[in-house]
């Protein structure tokens, strides 16, 4: 299951091998939805790292959920297991480059700004990272469009033709309002339901 509310973006799956570049790829397309190109490889490497200490390591299951979202100044990405066991960091392997496992935290701690881990009631745990978001991505909000004269004219005029003949239309002042007013339960308006909808 996939959700995106505006600066929130979920994934829900089973960290399999599989599954694993299918998140990269979910990962990576949001990241440019917001404008933020430049954390792609950061992020993706992070998110890697984290569901793959969830396959080989977590209990009872590898159900997680993997949670990206906006804030201000940065990026949190996180991953939710079953398992309520704590990650720790093999020191041993945190320095050695040609490790090819135990490295997943460490890899997460030089890539992120911060990252940690914290229990999630008594049956799972949260670990975390963050990235600083660029000042551009910051200075876009997400806006949906207002309708405005124009488009509210346009409406009037295409209802107006799907209907045939019909009294006079209203200047556009008075009808604008109109387009953004749901239609009460008990009326019917097909020609508007056709056009807006």
């Amino acid at each position: 299951m996939i959700s995106y509310p505006s600066r929130h973006c979920t994934v829900e799956l089973q960290a399999l091998p599989s599954r694993i570049g299918q998140v990269r790829r979910i990962v990576s397309a949001q990241l440019r939805y917001w404008h933020l190109d430049p954390l792609i490889d950061r992020a993706t490497l992070g998110v890697t790292e984290l569901l793959t200490n969830v396959h080989q390591h977590a209990e009872p299951d590898k159900t997680c959920t993997v949670e990206m979202e906006l804030m201000l100044d940065r990026l949190v990405v996180s991953v939710r297991d079953r398992d309520p066991r704590l990650p720790v960091v093999d020191a041993t392997h945190s320095a050695d480059t040609d490790a090819t496992c135990g490295r997943g935290l460490s890899m997460v701690a030089a890539v992120s700004e911060s990252w940690g881990a914290r229990p999630e009631g008594e049956d799972g745990k949260v670990v975390w990272f963050t990235l600083p978001a660029p000042a551009s991505a910051r200075s876009r909000p997400e806006r949906t469009p207002q309708p405005t004269a124009a488009t509210a004219t346009r409406f009037v005029e295409v209802a107006v033709e799907s209907v045939g003949p019909v009294a006079p239309v209203a200047p556009v002042a008075s009808v604008a309002p109109v387009v953004d007013e749901p239609a009460p339960a008990h009326a019917h308006a097909p020609a508007r339901s056709a056009v807006v909808g």
